[in-house]
């Protein structure tokens, strides 16, 4: 029988990401699978053992390609005809830079009441500083872009 981690044995570590010039994809990619606890050698899908992610400098955010005007991000209002839709630009114009990445980093998480609490440790600020210096976050650092356009975790 496979023993599970116990709520009181697990320890939330806090780490830090300069989101400034990263791809929007590629840095929700890996903020989800440190949301989620993939990082993690005691890795259990239906327990929240992830860690908490700062993320600063989010105006500077970049897209690959064409994806800053021509992506669309599409919600229902519930009544008939209600679908809505915006544009990275126009969240950007509105000064929402962190929904871009919160949209991005939700739907990599999968869908559930446990995606939602792991979600609510994802920590988003415009600039460099954040409140959050007390927990002694370990800074990733993310190298720029190589030949074959991913992004190395150093």
């Amino acid at each position: 029988m496979t023993p599970f981690a116990k709520k009181k044995d697990l320890k939330n570590n806090w780490y830090l990401v300069n989101a400034e010039n990263l791809v929007v994809g590629r840095l929700a990619a890996y903020i989800s699978k440190v949301l989620r606890g993939k990082n993690k050698a005691k890795y259990d899908p239906q327990q929240d053992n992830g860690d908490f992610v700062i993320v600063t400098n989010i105006e500077k955010i970049k897209f690959t390609g064409k994806k800053f005007k021509n992506k669309k991000y599409y919600k229902h209002t519930g009544h008939p005809g209600g679908i809505k839709e915006t544009h990275p630009f126009n969240l950007k114009e509105k000064n929402k830079s962190q929904d871009i990445l919160k949209f991005a980093v939700k739907r990599m998480l999968p869908g559930g009441p446990l995606a939602k609490k792991q979600l609510s440790k994802l920590k988003m600020y415009y600039g460099d500083k954040h409140p959050h210096l007390t927990q002694n976050p370990v800074e990733i650092k993310f190298s720029t872009l190589n030949k074959k356009n991913s992004v190395k975790v150093l």
